[in-house]
């Protein structure tokens, strides 16, 4: 009997030790409760609303069971066992969770420039693509001078006051001057043979008053002598200083090379700059005679057309009722003039020099400069301008120069 004691108590000791064990094993590593979450049922929300207080005890075991839960003592209520919140994983097939690489993101631009493509709504250099086509418009600049029965420069009109036509199709005027202002580029081209019979002073006088008058700071001008050949005294300068040293440089010779002359000076104008609205002149002094074999005339003009140049002609006669004098050259050089918009004087007194400058300076003042896109359609050869005053009676009463047209292939 009393061993039988002795063996019950031995038992209930080394049960009572392994509980105690437990339970130090339980308060040193707490396993974490996560806490259920709230299922509201029909007959719960109707229990809740009549007590207001009152809630289900299977929904939450008060502080003394979840002390007990944690120590691992006996609870005296009955429990259900917290649900296992598991945490969620991405699924093997799913996405990353960054925006997808597209074309309009960093990633899919940079990718789509690396291969040639371009993004949509966006430009290979990164600006906003509009979707719409842009077409290069050539600006084609028409000086224009507005002349009475006199020869005088009338002003005073406006953009409204000029009607502009291509080929016969009525254009916009999308660029207007009075009295333009716009840059310009002038060869002074000297006949230097030995048929130009004038006082070198009073010519080289009459250059300098000019170059001095009409050159401004945005201007350039270039000299050249033709006689056997044409050579270029002075490159395009601003500095009319270094044109009077090259008039002290001109020389003489035989033959007169005008053509050739023409269309060298025609070419360097043509390689100008057309920034601003620049205006392209050529200013030939001469008796319009050529004896040199080389470019014709029909060359000559075209060129000097192409380079959309005003042709000035100073025409030297010597004698005027000279037998021997050159109608056939000065006609040339009327036409040349007329066809570009320019204008002739005749000089047989070496002192009428220097009114023919102050004409070319005050008509270069005066003009008017009309500019218009060039139709994208059209031929691709000569095409021809036509200006008018939208007033029938002010069209009838003045004349207008401007040139004539110009090659849609030309620069």
């Amino acid at each position: 009997m009393r061993v039988g004691a002795a063996i019950l108590a031995m038992v209930m000791g080394l049960a009572l030790g392994c509980a105690q064990i437990r339970a130090q094993e339980t308060q040193a590593e707490p396993t974490p409760v996560t806490p259920a979450p709230k299922q509201t049922t029909d007959s719960q929300q109707s229990n809740s609303s009549q007590s207001g207080t009152q809630t289900s005890g299977t929904q939450s075991s008060g502080p003394s069971q979840s002390r007990a839960q944690a120590t691992g003592a006996p609870s005296t209520q009955q429990t259900t066992a917290a649900p296992v919140v598991r945490r969620r994983v991405a699924h093997p097939n799913a996405g990353p969770t960054e925006p997808v690489a597209g074309p309009l993101t960093g990633a899919g631009a940079a990718a789509a420039q690396g291969t040639g493509t371009q993004p949509v709504g966006q430009s290979k250099n990164g600006g906003i693509d509009a979707g719409t086509l842009r077409v290069e418009a050539r600006l084609v600049n028409v000086a224009v001078n507005v002349v009475d029965a006199h020869g005088a420069p009338v002003g005073g009109f406006e953009k409204k006051d000029f009607a502009l036509f291509e080929d016969g199709r009525e254009q916009t005027v999308a660029v207007f001057e009075r009295e333009a202002t716009s840059p310009l580029s002038i060869v002074l081209a000297i006949d230097a043979s030995e048929t130009v019979v004038t006082s070198e002073r009073l010519e080289r006088e009459a250059a300098k008053h000019f170059v001095n008058a009409i050159l401004r700071p945005q201007d350039e001008i270039d000299l050249m002598e033709f006689a056997d050949t044409v050579r270029e005294v002075v490159p395009f300068t601003n500095q009319a200083k270094r044109i009077e040293e090259g008039l002290g440089e001109i020389g003489r010779g035989d033959e007169t090379a005008l053509y050739n002359a023409v269309y060298l000076a025609s070419q360097r104008l043509g390689a100008t700059s057309e920034a601003a609205g620049r205006r392209r002149v050529l200013v030939v002094i001469s008796d319009g005679g050529d004896s040199v074999s080389g470019k014709s005339y029909e060359q000559a003009v075209e060129e000097a057309e192409r380079a959309g140049a005003i042709v000035y002609s100073i025409i030297i006669v010597p004698i005027a009722a000279d037998a021997g004098r050159n109608t056939g050259g000065e006609h040339t050089l009327i036409q040349m003039s007329e066809d570009t918009g320019g204008k002739y004087y005749y000089v047989v007194d070496p002192k009428d020099l220097e009114p023919a400058f102050s004409h070319i300076s005050d008509d270069l003042r005066t003009q008017y400069l009309l500019g218009y896109y060039a139709p994208v359609e059209g031929n691709s050869g000569f095409r021809r301008i036509k200006v008018k005053l939208t007033d029938a009676a002010a069209d009838e009463k003045y004349n207008l120069r401007y040139r004539t047209g110009y090659f849609a292939d030309s620069k």
